[in-house]
């Protein structure tokens, strides 16, 4: 009985292991219909140990969607990336925001 007490353990740690690397995960998509131009933003006074995160649109149900810009906790050894959306071909593609190593 304690082995599977064990066992059990092992597997939840694991599968909560699993849910916190995929919510790191970045997410891609192709939209075949560009994107609003951003819009203007008043950026609140700077923060210490924190960075600045601009609005962007995303992509939600068929449509685009406005997300407010919003202060994110520093990441230490890491740099922020701007959420951005790229032209490729006939398509757009949303690069979403996401910290980098610092070189």
């Amino acid at each position: 009985m304690k082995g599977n007490k064990v066992l059990w353990s092992m597997m939840l740690s694991a599968g909560l292991l699993a849910l916190s690397a995929q919510a790191q995960a970045r997410v891609e998509f192709d939209v075949n219909v560009a994107p609003p131009p951003d819009r203007v933003e008043v950026v609140p006074a700077p923060r210490p140990g924190y960075t600045w995160q601009k609005g962007y649109w995303n992509w939600e149900d068929g449509r685009y969607a406005w997300h407010e810009g919003r202060y994110i906790r520093d990441r230490e050894g890491h740099r922020y990336v701007e959420p951005e959306w790229k032209h490729e071909g006939e398509h757009y593609r949303l690069h979403t925001g996401h910290w980098d190593d610092e070189d």
